[in-house]
C-alpha cells in the first residue's frame, strides 16, 4: 500500500474552513477514480489556505509508470477539473517534482 499526501491550494482564503468541503472532496475522488488509480481509501482535511488529502493506493511494481505520486496527481487533477466545488475554490495541483529513480 502506498500512501500519498497532497494538497490543493485555495484560490481565496475563506473566513472559516468548511468541513463539508472535505466530504465533498472525498466524494469527488471516489466518483472520478479509475481502477488504474488503485484508490483504496481517501481522507481530506480543510485548512484556511488549502485542502489536504491522504490517498491510500495499491502498490505496484516500482518500474511501472506512473508511480503512486503520479497516479495521485492525475486523480486529484481530474477531480479539480470536474468537481464544481473544487474547480471554483481551489487552484489546479502543481505537477509533482521529478524523482531521481537512481537514488532509491
Amino acid at each position: 500500500m502506498d500512501i500519498v499526501y497532497a494538497s490543493l491550494k485555495r484560490r481565496h482564503a475563506p473566513a472559516a474552513a468548511d468541513a463539508s468541503e472535505a466530504a465533498e472532496a472525498v466524494d469527488a475522488l471516489w466518483a472520478h477514480a479509475d481502477p488504474a488509480d488503485g484508490l483504496q481509501h481517501a481522507s481530506a482535511q480543510p485548512a484556511p489556505d488549502r485542502m489536504d488529502f491522504l490517498l491510500y493506493l495499491l502498490s505496484r511494481d516500482p518500474a511501472d509508470e506512473p508511480d503512486a505520486v503520479g497516479r495521485a496527481h492525475s486523480l486529484i487533477s481530474r477531480c479539480q477539473r470536474t468537481s464544481p466545488l473544487l474547480r471554483r475554490h481551489y487552484l489546479p495541483p502543481e505537477p509533482p517534482a521529478p524523482m531521481d529513480r537512481a537514488a532509491g
